[in-house]
């Protein structure tokens, strides 16, 4: 049996905290204390917040590009330098949609560039500058006081090009493998599996999300019962390679 558990009694993150401590502490207080096994999926906003990914738009001065597409789409110009600075090319624009690729090589809406759930609401919060060693990061932290060899997930909100709605998915992980290959194996009539690969990270922090929901404040989730093998992994093996992608 799979159990889903949000975490309710975390503090206000800021810049510097120790998430792991946080998370392990939290984790007791609420009687469910990690255990080997377990995944931690945890929303991007508060990693980005301990590690100083917040900036002010004050402080941000925007390009001619900017100030143009900001006409165009209604955005603040200063969010729109905000977004050109973690981008890496800009797939899609329309109105006020913006779609880029993220230096990290996600695509996504405004390059997870965001004014939600930020106590400053004069402030921006941007991706973590390497969310797969902030998984790493944390994941060492809870071995280093609890023991136990866990699965960490960061997840965002990201749109998808052929559903209404956002869903959340993994853009850092550590200690486990984001997709699990059937491919080679045989379905239930002995058909060989050609194409079929379960991007299980995605999916776990699809489920987390049902319990962390934004206006709650349940910023990370901790799953138990999921069964699979502890092993080296990344969320950029979830990106399809622009030459597989038909939307490129």
């Amino acid at each position: 049996m799979i159990q889903i558990v949000g975490l309710k009694k975390l503090p206000l993150i800021k810049e510097g905290n120790n998430l792991a401590d946080f998370i392990v502490r939290a984790a007791k207080e609420e009687g469910v204390p990690l255990a080997r096994g377990d995944v931690v999926v945890i929303a991007q906003k508060i990693v980005s917040k301990a590690e100083g990914r917040v900036v002010k738009l004050d402080s941000i001065t925007p390009s001619a590009m900017a100030q143009k597409i900001a006409q165009a789409s209604g955005k603040d110009p200063r969010h729109v330098e905000a977004i050109l600075g973690e981008s890496a090319k800009i797939v899609r624009q329309k109105n006020a949609h913006l779609i880029v690729e993220t230096k990290h090589g996600f695509v996504c809406a405004n390059a997870g560039v965001d004014r939600s759930n930020v106590e400053d609401q004069d402030s921006l919060t941007l991706l973590p500058a390497d969310p797969d060693r902030s998984a790493r990061n944390i994941r060492e932290g809870i071995r280093e006081l609890t023991g136990a060899d866990v699965g960490v997930i960061i997840s965002d909100t990201f749109g998808r090009a052929w559903r209404i709605g956002q869903v959340n998915v993994a853009i850092g992980l550590d200690g486990m493998s984001p997709v699990l290959d059937y491919r080679g194996q045989k379905d239930m009539f002995g058909y060989v599996l050609n194409v079929t690969q379960m991007a299980v990270a995605d999916e776990l922090a699809s489920a987390a999300e049902l319990v962390m929901r934004k206006s709650d404040g349940v910023p990370v989730v901790i799953i138990k019962g999921f069964d699979y093998s502890p092993t080296k992994g990344s969320a950029k093996d979830l990106v399809r390679p622009e030459d597989e992608d038909l939307f490129r």
